[in-house]
């Protein structure tokens, strides 16, 4: 395998914190029942109805915990809930796999005390405006009411009013396989509203609990929103969701190494609007950041083999390559239609080597002269490393942890400087 010569020197780097909002809702439970009951939800649900609670397969805070605090609600109604897996066509397109995806994030009827059912073959509703079909989940859609959780938060694949959220689960998640197929296929971000629009009218909606992280992954707010208002309601929401969205504390890198990607950080692996690309036709690329190299070097074990979004990175490691299920990845990203992020860029034998790529690249640009980010992962970016061109620029505005923290690699090439 082709051999990286180490023969240049690192840039001095630094560990610094940045200023971020960590403001988060203390008691969920109280939470999610006061705003259910200030949207008049009680006095909707009648006795032993039945009715589903929606989830999905990103990794949000608290989740077990939110749809548990939306379960007891009902329970506590003296209705009957189970809960069904809201992700398209995420846990490989399987009923089971859907179900497996969920008990990882500690849903399942053990932990919620009440059914999940769960099944990969949709009703056909109708037709959105632009000829779109509109599948959804046969389970809740045979339910007496129906109570979507989901995070709102900007999409990594389009621009739009309404983004990530109680409407994008409606119209993809809860679409299933051929859902997520058909949304993709019609421009997602059109689209998802015009198949939500034919839902609202067949389906048994109940309320949407909308969940906004702040600034470091917290529960910062949940709101809960009348199905007629979704579309609205998400909209105002969303534009609260992008002020807590953490960026890089500059606009231009020449490296940015992201030390593990995965689908619990982001549903491309790596948070599009972070790293400042999207690679999605029709889409424009971010004005910020600008990164020359960028290099991604792990997998996250909790993607089970789903690399989707290793396309954006410029480099990596034979390591990630290795670790990469292809059917995995092929069952989420051909429905998306965007195969660049499925393509694997050039890799290298070790962590140390694909980073020396990364620096004997650049150019005229020198590598201890550099202007370099560390991070754990997209999603987690408070905590950083950043090169000395980097700190000169920030200094006054964040919060330094360590000074000269050293480049180390282990005997089998794995990076060991933390974040």
């Amino acid at each position: 395998m082709y051999h990286v010569e180490m023969n240049f020197n690192y840039p001095k780097m630094y560990r610094i914190r940045q200023h971020l909002n960590s403001e988060k809702i203390a008691d969920i439970k109280a939470a999610v029942w006061g705003e259910l009951d200030r949207i008049g939800i009680r006095d909707k649900i009648k006795e032993n109805s039945e009715i589903a609670v929606c989830a999905g397969s990103r990794g949000i805070n608290n989740i077990d915990k939110i749809v548990k605090a939306a379960v007891d609600y009902v329970f506590d109604c003296k209705a009957k809930p189970f809960i069904v897996p809201a992700m398209g066509s995420h846990g490989g397109a399987t009923a089971q796999g859907q179900k497996d995806v969920l008990h990882k994030y500690g849903i399942d009827e053990e932990t919620m005390g009440c059914e999940v059912r769960s099944d990969m073959e949709p009703v056909l509703l109708g037709t959105a405006e632009n000829g779109a079909p509109v599948y959804f989940d046969k389970n809740a859609y045979g339910a007496d009411g129906i109570i979507v959780v989901n995070r709102v938060k900007p999409h990594t694949d389009f621009l739009a009013k309404n983004e990530s959220g109680v409407v994008k689960m409606c119209a993809v998640g809860l679409g299933k396989e051929k859902g997520a197929t058909a949304m993709h296929g019609y421009n997602l971000g059109e689209t998802i509203p015009l198949s939500f629009k034919v839902s609202l009218e067949k389906a048994p909606y109940l309320a949407g609990i909308a969940i906004i992280e702040n600034s470091v992954d917290e529960t910062y707010i949940i709101k809960a929103l009348k199905p007629e208002r979704f579309l609205e309601d998400e909209a105002e929401l969303l534009k609260v969701a992008q002020k807590q969205v953490p960026h890089f504390p500059v606009d231009d890198l020449d490296v940015l190494i992201v030390k593990e990607m995965g689908k619990q950080y982001s549903g491309t692996g790596v948070d599009t609007k972070v790293i400042g690309r999207i690679m999605v036709k029709g889409v424009p690329e971010p004005e910020a950041p600008r990164i020359n190299k960028l290099a991604i070097l792990r997998l996250s074990p909790k993607s089970y083999g789903n690399a989707v979004g290793i396309g954006l990175a410029d480099l990596t490691t034979k390591k990630l390559v290795d670790a990469i299920d292809y059917e995995a990845m092929y069952i989420n990203l051909v429905p998306t239609t965007y195969l660049e992020r499925g393509k694997v860029p050039p890799h290298f034998a070790t962590e140390e080597e694909t980073v020396g790529v990364a620096f004997k690249t650049l150019g005229k640009t020198k590598p201890e002269e550099a202007k370099v980010i560390v991070c754990e992962n997209t999603l987690h970016i408070s905590t950083l490393l950043v090169s000395e061109a980097v700190y000169n620029e920030i200094k006054d505005s964040v919060d330094l942890l360590e000074e000269d923290v050293k480049w180390t690699f282990d005997e089998n090439g794995e990076m060991t400087m933390g974040c």
